[in-house]
């Protein structure tokens, strides 16, 4: 696994948790959104695209392995740095599938709404 910093607490603004998630969220969709419009051979984002959605969720199902393995083990902070990469390879997904980090906030702000048991229940009836 890679390197993971020690105390990522340290680069963090005194910001509402909630607030500083949606701002960071939004200025990595806009980050991406660029890469993919102006696509570049430095760029790893547009280089991913560019591969093809297979080559973008291979990458996530890597990550997420990752992120099962970090958190099978004691270390707060490579969970968090595990975490950050499969949530990075999920907007990439996202960009390329035309889905905006609003279309995932809504969704979920519906499922918050609903209790989990009956949310999935709704979803078996429905298919």
């Amino acid at each position: 696994m890679q390197k993971y910093l020690k105390n990522p607490n340290k680069f963090i603004k005194k910001e509402k948790p909630v607030e500083m998630m949606k701002n960071t969220f939004e200025k990595l969709e806009k980050t991406i959104a660029e890469r993919l419009l102006k696509p570049s051979k430095n760029s790893y984002v547009a280089q991913l695209n560019t591969k093809g959605v297979d080559a973008i969720l291979k990458k996530i199902g890597e990550e997420a392995t990752e992120v099962v393995i970090a958190a099978k083990g004691e270390n707060k902070h490579e969970i968090v740095y595990e975490s950050c990469d499969l949530l990075f390879h999920l907007m990439v997904l996202f960009a390329n599938k035309g889905i905006s980090t609003k279309d995932i906030q809504l969704e979920m702000e519906r499922r918050m709404n609903t209790s989990g048991i009956s949310e999935k229940a709704s979803r078996t009836q429905d298919n």
